[in-house]
């Protein structure tokens, strides 16, 4: 005789919400009394960690509250370090001011959004006996429905829902490092200034350095990583055979590289963009374009895929093309970049149509080395816990390395001039 098996309904386990946070970050919990944003808090994050603004009141001083709160986030942030604001943050104009410190302190707004049924919301708060929360409850459930799809428009990077308790209990947060934070990586170095294309001066000195250098590519001695910083192209002779060079050494694992003014220029032009074809980037595009469409993708793959800077050793060392002072370090901001790219520039220009410069290094007061290059100069500069060794190969000057944590600089002299500078070499 058959036996059958009574119908049963398999109850589906949704999916744990998957929430990666940037290690440096604002975080604002976002939700209506009572949707757990202090339980969440207490467990996924340390307790200086969280600013609650409950912490910050006084009887008939609620403004006040809010200054002291913000005020405290500002001093975390400007110290690096992740900052969670709890609060009900219901309204468009509460997560306001949020934003607007998130972009002072160069991170990125990011939101935990708790949308939880209302009757399960009364239900927390009559067991409280929390009455003046009930009485505005309503009014808040209804301002987060009709404003939480607004985040993004409002600046928050990201954005992450949790409306069941189930939810706020199986979420998963990670922490994610940015990408210009490698700290985990110790050396030692060997720093790099600007090549411009000069892939002969390049090779010799990776040879001066130790590296067994091949057609288009180039082994480190053991342990040794190379650091590009930036400007491969333009001005010398050799711009394509430079790129194969440094692109096949960063995907062995043999070197990193952060992306220069120059670099960023060609990376819009391959992108179609309009950019004028200057110092060089004419005879830079030609060559690309005689070696093919797919080494051009390759090559705008490689300019995406690079950080405006790089922070190693632990924090000890900063790589980055125009120098970075320490308020922009490990921070992933669009300023942060600018100045990576480009230096301490305000958009005005030299009588020769340059643009003028300020001297950032002479004021710098950080720990880290930081080391960079893009203005050039007759021989490395060391000022302030900051080195520049740009020493302008394509002008006809040398190309400079400084290897870490030795702090010796290793340079090799330009096969000839390949470019007139447009202001003397400092």
């Amino acid at each position: 005789m058959c036996q059958h098996e009574p119908n049963m309904t398999l109850a589906l386990v949704p999916e744990p919400v998957r929430i990666d946070l940037p290690a440096l970050a604002l975080v604002a919990l976002v939700g209506a009394s009572a949707s757990g944003k202090s339980t969440f808090a207490a467990r996924q994050f340390q307790p200086d960690e969280v600013l609650r603004v409950e912490d910050f009141q006084r009887a008939g001083e609620a403004d006040a509250a809010l200054d002291n709160l913000y005020t405290a986030a500002a001093q975390r942030l400007a110290q690096g370090k992740l900052t969670v604001i709890e609060a009900n943050l219901v309204r468009p104009a509460d997560r306001r001011r949020l934003v607007e410190l998130a972009r002072a302190h160069d991170v990125a707004p990011v939101a935990i959004v708790f949308d939880l049924a209302r009757s399960l919301l009364e239900a927390r708060l009559a067991a409280r006996e929390c009455c003046p929360e009930l009485l505005d409850l309503t009014s808040q459930v209804a301002e987060l429905r009709r404003t939480r799809r607004g985040l993004p428009q409002e600046g928050f990077r990201q954005v992450w829902t949790l409306d069941s308790p189930q939810a706020a209990d199986s979420a998963q947060v990670r922490r994610i490092p940015l990408p210009v934070d490698r700290r985990e990586l110790c050396g030692p170095f060997d720093f790099i200034g600007d090549v411009h294309g000069c892939l002969d001066e390049l090779r010799e000195l990776l040879t001066c350095l130790g590296y067994r250098v091949t057609d288009d590519g180039a082994v480190p001695p053991p342990g040794r990583t190379a650091v590009f910083l930036g400007d491969l192209v333009d001005r010398g002779p050799y711009s394509a055979g430079t790129l194969r060079l440094v692109m096949n050494m960063v995907a062995a694992g043999a070197a990193l590289c952060v992306p220069g003014n120059h670099d960023e220029k060609l990376r819009r032009a391959l992108g179609g963009r309009a950019v004028k074809p200057l110092h060089g980037l004419d005879v830079t595009l030609a060559q690309l374009e005689a070696a093919g469409a797919d080494f051009q993708a390759q090559v705008q793959a490689f300019y995406g895929s690079l950080s405006s800077h790089l922070v190693l050793d632990s924090g000890r060392v900063v790589a980055a093309h125009g120098g970075l002072p320490q308020r922009y370090q490990g921070r992933d901001s669009e300023r942060a970049r600018h100045f990576a790219l480009y230096g301490d520039v305000n958009g005005r220009s030299d009588a020769a149509g340059l643009p003028l410069r300020r001297d950032w290094a002479a004021e710098y007061r950080g720990d880290a080395l930081v080391v960079y290059g893009h203005t050039p100069v007759r021989q490395p500069r060391w000022l302030n816990r900051t080195v520049d060794i740009d020493t302008g190969c394509a002008f006809g000057g040398a190309l400079s390395a400084l290897r870490y944590p030795e702090l010796e600089v290793v340079s090799v002299p330009a096969c000839a001039q390949y470019a007139v500078p447009g202001r003397p070499l400092g």
